[in-house]
């Protein structure tokens, strides 16, 4: 198979798993307990689920938009014609 017709190359498809990796964390890091009409969690608002989770998911999207922008070098394609 040619490799030269792939829209990525290898380091964006590493670059895309860490991202999603990265996103997975940041919602992993917003669950939590839920409040029930009975019981409230203080929780809901802690700073881990409030500021640091989103932030986390944010460098994700970003990390993802840049490994889908960043083209293949032409060398890694080249060389591995050969």
């Amino acid at each position: 198979m040619d490799k030269s017709k792939f829209a990525f190359g290898k380091k964006n498809y590493i670059l895309i798993a860490v991202s999603v990796l990265i996103i997975i964390t940041g919602f992993l890091l917003m669950t939590g307990p839920n409040c029930t009409n009975e019981v409230f969690e203080q929780d809901i608002f802690s700073v881990r689920r409030i500021k640091v989770a989103p932030v986390v998911c944010f460098i994700g999207f970003i990390l993802m938009i840049v490994a889908i922008i960043i083209k293949p070098k032409d060398n890694d394609i080249s060389e591995e014609e050969k």
